[in-house]
C-alpha cells in the first residue's frame, strides 16, 4: 500500500522537490535526508530529461548538470533504495514519458515498487493517455498522481474523481519557477477537487517564500516546492545540506502559522 497518505495525516504536507544526480546521486540522497529531518512529509525526485517542458530554467540546469555527472536511472534506482533504508517518507518520481516508455513500461514500475517508490507524476501525459500506464502501476501499486492546471475547468472534476495518492494542483500557467505573486484563484480548484475525492490536493508551481506557503497551505491539504529547493543546490552545490534542512523547517514552520 503506498505510503503517500502518510505524508497528510499530521497535518498539512510540505513537498520538496529534488533533481536526482544534482551534483551527484550521493548528495541527491544526502539532501534527502536532510530535507526528512527538517520536516519534510514528502519527496519528489526528479529523474533528468533532456527535454523536461514543464520545467522553468533552474530546474532544466539542474537537468543538465544531473545528466553530465552520468545520472540514469539504474543509479537512482539504487539510490532511492537506499534511501528507503534510512526512511519511511514517501517518496515519488517527477518524470517524463519517454524516460519511462525507454526503460519499459513494466521494468520501470516493477523496480519503483522494488525500490520503494510510492507514486509517480509524469506532467507530458495528457489525462486521456494514461490508461496504457494504468495495469502496470495498479499490478506494482505505485501511484499515477494526476495534475490540475488552472485551465483545466470542466475536467477537474473528471481528473480529480480518479486520482490516486494526492492530486497535483498546478498554481500558475507556464513552467516551474519562482514567483513573487500568485494570482489564480487556488481555492476555487481546490474546492472543486474536494467536491468528487477524499484525496489530498497539494498546490505547487512558484511557491518560495514563507508567507506563500502560509497563504497556500491555508485553503490546500499541502504546498510542494521545487525551484526554490533546487536553487539552493545550484549556489551550495555539495554543501547543500544545512542550507536546505534551514529553509525547509522554515517554510514548515511557515504552514503552522
Amino acid at each position: 500500500m503506498s505510503r503517500i497518505k502518510n505524508a497528510f495525516e499530521h497535518g498539512k504536507a510540505f513537498i520538496g522537490f529534488l533533481t536526482a544526480g544534482d551534483p551527484s546521486l550521493n548528495k541527491t540522497e544526502e539532501f534527502i535526508i536532510s530535507m526528512v529531518d527538517a520536516g519534510a512529509d514528502l519527496i519528489e525526485i526528479g529523474i533528468p530529461f533532456s527535454d523536461p517542458i514543464a520545467e522553468g530554467e533552474v530546474i532544466q540546469r539542474a537537468n543538465v548538470r544531473a545528466l553530465s555527472a552520468g545520472t540514469n536511472l539504474t543509479g537512482i534506482f539504487d539510490m532511492v533504495k537506499s534511501v528507503r533504508k534510512k526512511t519511511s517518507v514517501p517518496l515519488v518520481f517527477l518524470t517524463y514519458l519517454n524516460p519511462v516508455f525507454t526503460y519499459g513500461y513494466e521494468h520501470f514500475f516493477k523496480d519503483c515498487n522494488e525500490a520503494g517508490v510510492d507514486g509517480v507524476i509524469i506532467p507530458d501525459i495528457p489525462y486521456e493517455e494514461r490508461g496504457e500506464l494504468i495495469p502496470f502501476s495498479e499490478k506494482y501499486e505505485v501511484d499515477i498522481i494526476s495534475l490540475i492546471a488552472p485551465t483545466s475547468e470542466s475536467r477537474i472534476a473528471e481528473i480529480a474523481s480518479h486520482a490516486k495518492g494526492f492530486v497535483y494542483c498546478v498554481s500558475s500557467l507556464g513552467v516551474t519557477g519562482v514567483r513573487s505573486e500568485i494570482k489564480t484563484d487556488i481555492s476555487s480548484i481546490i474546492n472543486a477537487v474536494r467536491s468528487v475525492t477524499d484525496v489530498p490536493a497539494a498546490v505547487g508551481f512558484g511557491i518560495s517564500t514563507p508567507q506563500q506557503a502560509f497563504e497556500i497551505s491555508g485553503c490546500s491539504d499541502g504546498i510542494i516546492v521545487g525551484s526554490a529547493i533546487v536553487k539552493i543546490v545550484e549556489e551550495h552545490g555539495e554543501a547543500s545540506a544545512k542550507p536546505l534542512f534551514e529553509y525547509v523547517r522554515q517554510m514548515k514552520q511557515a504552514m503552522k502559522g
